[in-house]
């Protein structure tokens, strides 16, 4: 049986992967800083993300390791959170090269989370791992040292790979989309600011199968976007939204609302306002077949309009 490792994986995109990988007949362990807790799927096994333990074993001859461990990012910026972010994503990112290091036969693949947002803000340049230009500011400079501590440490015996992802669409409690389904049937699906700063997203079922075709890719290495092959602006993203859910009209929220919106919120205006227009030039180039290629096909399914069964008949997308 094939074992998957998987590092914070406790939030919604862990147990995805968890039920994703389970559905396939993987043993799931996924490490965890709460102990004796019931998840829907994988087996619990506790770590501190900081020190070597018990759950270093866990490592040992592992088909892969996923390591999702970070403090969200929907807070708002002080010194205190900013510390955190960063300090959430490098020391167990550092902690984790540690026991690949010191196991006889360490995981054949490790995929550490990393993010989208590591390039520049860009409205009309798509950004692909080889021409993709770098951002500036708090959220790329967290990037760029995770991506660091992650790379720097050589492991020879273990493929590593960076997951560049982008928004995830699924239905979970603390996933983005029933957020902003909730906002868009109450009629506040507007357009953001302007609405030309582009989107970048993919659903919840392609996430899943792209992190299990760059497992068993043996080619595949490096830094990987993880995102949907078409991008939308915000308002045609906000659009199409109302439209799976069959709501006419959408109030638009203009930059002073949404700054007072983000401080009610405690959250940052950075999360919908930074254009983020990434490619995923990487999975194409290695035949990789979305499911969900298309932002309407994705958002009508989770609106339960289209089954995944119809979709993965249909529809699909790649290199020529």
């Amino acid at each position: 049986m094939k074992k998957i490792v998987i590092a914070g994986g406790t939030g919604f995109l862990g147990q995805a992967l968890a039920t994703h990988f389970e559905s396939k007949g993987w043993k799931v362990i996924v490490l965890t800083r709460s102990e004796n807790q019931t998840l829907e799927a994988g087996q619990t096994v506790f770590w501190d993300g900081k020190e070597t333990g018990p759950w270093v074993e866990e490592l040992e001859g592992a088909s892969a390791l996923v390591n999702l461990s970070g403090k969200s990012v929907n807070c708002r910026y002080h010194a205190r959170n900013r510390r955190e972010i960063r300090d959430s994503r490098i020391q167990p990112t550092r902690t984790l090269a540690n026991a690949i290091s010191n196991v006889a036969k360490p995981p054949a693949v490790w995929l550490n989370a990393a993010s989208a947002t590591i390039y520049r803000h860009s409205l009309e340049t798509p950004m692909t791992e080889a021409t993709g230009e770098l951002g500036h500011g708090f959220s790329v400079d967290v990037c760029q040292a995770w991506e660091n501590a992650f790379f720097q440490e050589h492991l020879p015996q273990t493929r590593k790979i960076a997951l560049r992802t982008s928004m995830v669409l699924g239905h979970a409690k603390n996933s983005v989309y029933p957020i902003l389904a909730r906002l868009a049937r109450c009629g506040m699906g507007g357009k953001l600011s302007h609405g030309t700063q582009m989107v970048s997203w993919i659903h919840q079922t392609d996430f899943n199968r792209a992190v299990e075709y760059v497992i068993e890719d043996h080619d595949i290495e490096g830094t990987v976007n993880l995102t949907a092959p078409a991008p939308v602006t915000n308002s045609v993203f906000m659009s199409t939204l109302r439209e799976s859910l069959g709501v006419p009209f959408g109030l638009p929220h203009y930059k002073p609302m949404l700054e007072v919106a983000a401080w009610l919120l405690r959250t940052e205006t950075e999360l919908t306002l930074k254009s983020r227009y990434v490619v995923p030039e990487k999975l194409l180039q290695h035949r990789f077949l979305f499911r969900y290629p298309f932002l309407d096909e994705a958002l009508r399914a989770l609106s339960g309009n289209r089954s995944d069964a119809e979709s993965s008949i249909r529809n699909h997308y790649s290199l020529p």
